[in-house]
């Protein structure tokens, strides 16, 4: 299979109008693993890898590329493994990472609960700081726990990560509970009552749209582009895309190549099958594992997406959901590989780049990266604040509404 060739730069005119938009309305991008890559690289010693400074050869993200590339607000996740055996401290010790990034770098970045704090690190210069918690595996099936996080600054919860949950289904996982649950239900009830967004990216079908079907508030999709555009179950749907202008959520389009460009999905599913017959874990990443998905990469080379993938996505998306439903989530330092033009968090230029090339407009554009995100967030703090005036914390269990143990 022959690798993608290279998409054309963008035109030189339609850079210099992206980065003079995006000084004026910077990028909100919803989904950053920098937390787990400092984790997993260094154990959060964060002077071994001072993001201050060039972090290319270890890291998608530092602040000069930040910069560079026009964000002006950041979701940082919180995540852990599915299969930590205690998921709740080690999803703490990652919000504490971003607690240790925002005591270091005060100059940068910002810290903020609220529309309102985006706002006003906008007009400070500094790059707003949010948290997301990947995957419902980090609740641990209870409702306290999920005050609790919000209480420490999360703002998102994305239902699911690659496995099930107890209470809901994930789009990379056999059917388990056939969308949500009742106490699946019940956590999203819970989200909207405290504000924080629900987030169904990493989600089956099924999940999105009992999720739409019970929510109050805005939802949102952190990192997931159209599957309409590129079949892989991490996509979303066009039915789901149709309702979020009813819901009044976001869809944040991701650059992960294996979700954007179908020939990557079929390599992806290619490698994998080498890996299995060679007796290794798709995933698995000793030297022994990496030699032979060296050796596949070498007879089969690995399709590239570009900017233009991701805007194809894009362009779909607006067509379905319109453009006030729309936003950026790149999912760096969350992927090994990313698009041609798309290389790191000072790309996103580029992108605007090939959206203006493509007739968009700088209306559209400002919502696309600032101005939908403030409005989502601001939109489920509204609905927090009704239902809170109309009822208290819940306490349900899982036991008591599904009658299963977690």
């Amino acid at each position: 299979m022959p690798a993608a060739s290279a998409h054309a730069a963008p035109s030189p005119d339609a850079l210099r109008d992206a980065r003079a938009l995006l000084r004026e309305f910077p990028v909100v991008d919803g989904h950053n693993d920098l937390p787990w890559a400092l984790r997993e690289q260094v154990r959060y010693d964060l002077a071994a890898r001072d993001i201050a400074a060039d972090q290319t050869a270890h890291l998608h993200t530092d602040l000069p590329r930040l910069r560079e590339g026009g964000v002006g607000a950041q979701y940082w996740s919180v995540y852990v493994r599915a299969d930590q055996p205690d998921p709740v401290p080690a999803t703490l010790e990652q919000i504490d990472c971003v607690r240790q990034l925002l005591a270091r770098y005060p100059q940068d970045l910002a810290p903020a609960l609220t529309a309102a704090d985006m706002e006003a690190a906008r007009a400070q210069g500094r790059i707003a700081s949010l948290m997301g918690a990947e995957g419902g595996h980090s609740i641990s099936c209870s409702l306290a726990t999920l005050r609790g996080l919000y209480d420490l600054g999360v703002r998102y919860l994305t239902l699911t990560h690659n496995d099930n949950v107890p209470w809901a289904d994930s789009a990379t996982d056999a059917p388990g509970v056939g969308g949500l649950s009742a106490f699946g239900r019940e956590v999203v009830r819970e989200m909207n009552r405290t504000g924080m967004l629900v987030d169904l990216s990493h989600v089956a079908a099924t999940t999105m749209r009992d999720a739409l079907d019970e929510t109050t508030a805005p939802v949102i999709f952190s990192h997931s582009s159209s599957r309409a555009v590129c079949d892989h179950p991490r996509n979303i749907p066009d039915d789901v895309l149709e309702r979020l202008p009813a819901n009044g959520g976001m869809a944040m389009v991701t650059f992960v190549p294996k979700f954007v460009l179908q020939a990557a999905v079929d390599w992806t599913e290619a490698a994998d099958d080498a890996m299995q017959a060679n007796g290794f874990h798709p995933l698995d990443g000793t030297p022994e594992g990496l030699k032979v998905l060296r050796a596949f990469e070498a007879a089969h080379p690995r399709p590239v997406a570009t900017t233009a993938t991701v805007a194809d996505h894009l362009d779909h998306m607006r067509e379905v959901a319109g453009i006030d439903h729309l936003g950026i989530g790149g999912d760096y330092d969350g992927t090994a590989f990313t698009p041609d033009g798309l290389d790191d968090v000072s790309g996103y230029p580029n992108l605007l780049a090939e959206l203006l090339d493509r007739g968009w407009s700088k209306p559209d554009l400002a919502k696309l990266t600032w101005q939908n995100a403030v409005r989502v967030l601001g939109a489920a703090e509204d609905v927090a604040r009704d239902l809170q005036g109309r009822r208290g914390p819940s306490n349900a269990t899982i036991e008591s509404l599904d009658g299963t143990k977690p």
